[in-house]
């Protein structure tokens, strides 16, 4: 299978996470692959590089739109791909309609379907994004569902006297961008009501000065550690004691994924993707929205009651096993890609 990704995406992010996973994931399955994407994306151009996956670069600039179109023009004459998948909304407005027939439109969020206007295919993170696609007008047969997928089996644990944590003391975990949705400050709030629990937020974005002055703020700031952004997250969960995921509105999370994957037991606000795959009790605690005694209570409840958090691992690892990891992605993936592939034909041009 030959595929082409095509993402303009941030430098950092959970989508573009998903991407450089996946793409390496289908490498390591074989699969001969080609990415566009901005120039300024260097840690995932490293890693494609690194695994022998040719990068072409565009600035994917709306307002001047006819460089980057002519990159992927050429890369497509030059790779020849089975597919061409294209990550999130920006990426498919640059779509071109030549390809429509072997082009995918990836979708993290609830984008609308003008942007992937020449892509005649559709793939959805989450059970309620296939229903967005679906509700749009996409035929079944033009659309499914591919999990995402999170592997840390032998990962090191972060150590926590470089970020000066104490070794006993229970550390949540939070990776999230410093972003009004995540709910942030109402984890800092549920913090301060917990006087033994140390906070790790993992994570850049326009609240780090308000979050930090709020956390002063509490009285909190001398067990909170804001560490920017991360591409050590495995290191990070292994050693944290519980994962904290706070969104007030999540398409998905892939902190979710993250923490079954990295058997760390997970409390998580019912923003609709959450809801959707995390049981209460059963693979996780979940809370309402903006309910800081809520999320205290349940943040108390696994870091005071061993069994409990045991407990919630175990079913977080069952959720994992059975549908996201690693071999479960690439079946998905190939099983949708030959899909296209017999429709589109071989590539001529």
């Amino acid at each position: 299978m030959r595929v082409l990704h095509v993402m303009a995406g941030a430098e950092e992010g959970g989508a573009e996470n998903i991407m450089l996973e996946s793409v390496l994931a289908l490498a390591a399955a074989g699969h001969a692959q080609h990415v566009v994407t901005r120039p300024e994306n260097t840690f995932r151009i490293e890693q494609f590089t690194s695994a022998a996956i040719s990068v072409d670069t565009a600035s994917f600039n709306r307002a001047w739109p006819f460089p980057t179109r002519k990159v992927i023009e050429r890369a497509v004459a030059a790779f020849k791909p089975d597919v061409i998948e294209y990550w999130m909304g920006r990426a498919g407005q640059f779509a071109p309609e030549a390809h429509r027939a072997r082009s995918i439109g990836w979708y993290g969020g609830y984008y609308k379907l003008a942007r992937f206007r020449n892509c005649d295919w559709h793939v959805g993170l989450t059970i309620d994004l296939l229903r967005h696609i679906r509700e749009q007008g996409v035929a079944e047969d033009r659309s499914d569902i591919i999990h995402t997928y999170a592997n840390f089996q032998g990962v090191a644990p972060a150590d926590r006297a470089e970020l000066t944590t104490p070794p006993k003391v229970p550390v949540a975990l939070s990776l999230a961008r410093l972003h009004q949705k995540k709910g942030l400050d109402t984890l800092l709030e549920a913090a301060a009501k917990l006087p033994d629990l140390y906070l790790w937020i993992a994570g850049e974005g326009p609240l780090e000065a308000e979050l930090k002055a709020q956390s002063k703020r509490l009285g909190i700031n001398h067990r909170v550690r804001f560490l920017g952004w991360r591409n050590d997250r495995g290191a990070l969960l292994a050693a944290c004691d519980v994962v904290a995921f706070p969104s007030r509105y999540e398409p998905f999370g892939t902190v979710i994924v993250d923490a079954w994957a990295a058997s760390r037991p997970l409390v998580a606000a019912d923003a609709v993707g959450p809801a959707a795959y995390v049981k209460d009790g059963v693979n996780g605690l979940l809370v309402r929205k903006n309910d800081v005694d809520a999320l205290a209570a349940a943040l108390g409840r696994v870091i005071y009651d061993r069994q409990l958090a045991e407990k919630l691992v175990a079913g977080g690892r069952m959720s994992y096993e059975a549908q996201f990891t690693r071999a479960a992605f690439i079946r998905d993936s190939e099983a949708f890609y030959e899909r296209v592939r017999a429709f589109a034909g071989p590539f001529e041009g």
